[in-house]
């Protein structure tokens, strides 16, 4: 089945949100992408972390010819996922002098290599980027009530994320801080929303859950990690005191006015948003989503949160494209070992990728 390319938008049902469905596109070839592994400092220990550390891969552009090499997770010889290619500790490109500045969040038990597809295509793009390791959410530690629920923390992650890399005396200096964005995935692309001032009330899932409750989000499997995570919140609240003045903490602002774009991919929790929130967006919002998505349903979510944010942008992509797409590229032995998020039918990551990446750096140079 053939769409219409991105450049050729349809209009119709969708016209008031920009829809369209579209064909991937070729990427550009850039220069290589360096990346490298940073600490900075965090609020971490509330969601099991005591170190108050956030773990960030830092992508950037090197020198042209600079050798890469594969990036691949798993067992030596037998890989579980495909990272792509990029050069550690790679040399920072000497010009342009100043560069722009995208921070990158994961989702829901995800790993901040997840999106090394993105990270590395815009860091050859030109651009300095940095993907934090939610704590007490990720693939490498065990999931927390905390890490879990309390996701203006993660809108936290991301601006300190950013006071961090901008005081690194590698990367600082050459980032121009009138330009910095943000981009995520599933629960990231909630974050990105929040850092731009969108507001989550949990309290909002339990009237949807009632009228849709074998959705994923209220069944507990768009939560894999801690599927009865609904439950733990509740008994949590109860007992913990700081818990429950965090969880509290959802329903402000964490907005961060050095954020001037955001791009949402496949974002989550859109019933839980406070919809005069999202209305009060006033940066460019770039939405992508698969129009299959099993977990995260578009019409409860990236429609709805692309609705209400003032002139949004939306991509959806053709129907084969689900929400676990949007991860890194399955192996063989990935696959095998990861069914549930690695079943796409053959080339359907790889293109959604490409398409995803042509749309982050025309909608980042646009704004940034």
């Amino acid at each position: 089945m053939r769409f219409p390319s991105f450049n050729r938008c349809l209009a119709g049902a969708f016209a008031a949100i920009g829809y369209c469905a579209v064909m991937p596109l070729a990427a550009a070839a850039d220069t290589p992408a360096g990346y490298t592994q940073i600490d900075v400092p965090g609020n971490t220990a509330l969601r099991g972390d005591p170190a108050n550390r956030l773990k960030v891969v830092v992508w950037y552009p090197a020198p042209a010819g600079t050798p890469t090499e594969p990036i691949a997770v798993g067992p030596p010889g037998a890989a579980f996922f495909s990272e792509g290619v990029g050069a550690p500790d790679a040399t920072l490109a000497a010009s342009p002098a100043k560069l722009p500045f995208v921070v990158v969040s994961h989702g829901t038990g995800g790993t901040a290599m997840d999106l090394s597809w993105l990270c590395a295509a815009l860091a050859g793009r030109g651009y300095i980027v940095a993907a934090v390791e939610h704590p007490g959410n990720n693939a490498l530690e065990a999931p927390t009530v905390a890490g879990t629920t309390l996701w203006w923390m993660r809108a936290d992650d991301l601006s300190r994320t950013i006071d961090g890399v901008l005081a690194s005396p590698r990367f600082g200096p050459r980032i121009d801080r009138a330009r910095i964005g943000a981009a995520g995935f599933s629960l990231g692309g909630y974050t990105v929303l929040a850092l731009v001032g969108a507001r989550g009330n949990p309290a909002l899932l339990a009237p949807y859950c009632a009228k849709k409750p074998d959705t994923p989000v209220c069944t507990g499997a768009a939560t894999p990690t801690m599927p009865d995570v609904a439950a733990r919140a509740g008994t949590l609240a109860q007992s913990d005191p700081a818990y429950r003045a965090a969880l509290a903490a959802n329903l402000e602002s964490h907005r961060d006015p050095r954020v001037k774009a955001v791009l949402s991919i496949a974002p989550a929790l859109g019933p839980a948003f406070v919809p005069e929130s999202l209305r009060a967006i006033d940066v460019p919002v770039a939405f992508v989503a698969g129009l299959g998505d099993p977990i995260l349903p578009v019409s409860d979510n990236v429609i709805a949160d692309a609705t209400a944010v003032p002139n949004a942008r939306v991509t959806l992509l053709a129907s084969a494209v689900g929400h676990y797409t949007f991860l890194t590229e399955c192996t063989a032995a990935g696959s095998e070992r990861f069914a549930p998020i690695c079943g796409d039918p053959p080339g359907v990551r790889a293109a959604a990728h490409r398409a995803t990446i042509e749309i982050a750096k025309a909608f980042f140079d646009d704004n940034l």
